[in-house]
């Protein structure tokens, strides 16, 4: 017997809902086995993030090459990498090992606001790495930085979501979470095919939002592990975030924003 195996590549969360910590949740709640590489240990807790110490690059390379060359993978989900030497260096892996399940959520800036990716390093990830992975997911803020100009309307997402994988080459996840209307929904345009896919929720009202990017993320690479069709793995995801979010609403802890319940199909 063989698990499907999942390496995430991002950075660790002391508090546990985002990063490598939700990654590792996901990937396991998802049927999958988990690897990781980290990328840099933050400070942070349900308020914030307080601190960023990056991994020595030559060490979060070690990590990487260390998995590929025993246990392997079927799929990578790269978060955050922080500068622009960490991103060269997941480039220059990507195409060494000839990798290509690998799902990018590119990760600029926390929920609760706080920056995580270097100015310097934003030219870098558009030109070296985004060109190298078969989708990206990004969100509203990102997607702005990326496309180099505001989006105001759910209406716009569908363009939006094929200029960008048209300009970086890649199929697009364009995620609808920082719009303030209760029906959301998330674009996928599929640059293998050509086709577009609606993903709709409703919003649901909770302070435990925390690590929803590397859940959504995680969860479309845990699927894309399992042989499913890009659009599927989407559509999977989707449903499993907005499981995640639904059973996790309630629960209290921390005074800022609390996790998701990766978990929520196993235990209440």
């Amino acid at each position: 017997m063989e698990y499907k195996r999942v390496m995430t590549i991002a950075g660790s969360d002391s508090g546990g809902g985002a990063g490598i910590q939700a990654d590792i949740k996901t990937i396991s709640a998802c049927g999958c086995y988990a690897t990781s590489a980290i990328t840099a240990i933050t400070v942070q807790n349900t308020l914030g993030v307080q601190g960023i110490h990056p991994v020595p690059t030559a060490i979060l390379s070690e990590q990487i090459k260390a998995i590929l060359e025993d246990i392997g993978t079927d799929a990578i989900k790269i978060g955050m990498l922080h500068n622009k030497q960490v991103i060269e260096a997941v480039a220059e892996i990507l195409q060494e090992f000839a990798l290509k399940n690998v799902v990018l959520d590119p990760v600029m800036v926390a929920t609760s606001g706080d920056k995580l990716l270097e100015d310097e390093a934003i030219e870098s990830l558009q030109k070296t790495l985004i060109p190298l992975v078969r989708v990206i997911t990004p969100n509203i803020p990102e997607a702005e930085i990326l496309l180099g100009r505001g989006i105001a309307l759910q209406e716009e997402f569908p363009q939006i979501a094929q200029e960008l994988a048209e300009k970086y080459n890649t199929s697009v996840l364009l995620k609808a979470g920082h719009l303030h209307a209760d029906d959301l929904t998330d674009v996928l345009y599929d640059t293998e095919n050509g086709t577009t896919t609606l993903l709709k929720s409703q919003r649901v009202e909770t302070q435990n939002t925390h690590g929803t990017g590397c859940t959504l993320s995680s969860a479309l690479a845990s699927y894309l592990a399992l042989g499913r069709p890009l659009s599927v793995a989407a559509s999977f995801a989707k449903d499993y975030l907005i499981g995640a979010i639904t059973k996790g609403q309630d629960y209290h802890i921390g005074a800022g924003h609390g996790p998701v319940h990766h978990f929520h199909r196993f235990w209440k």
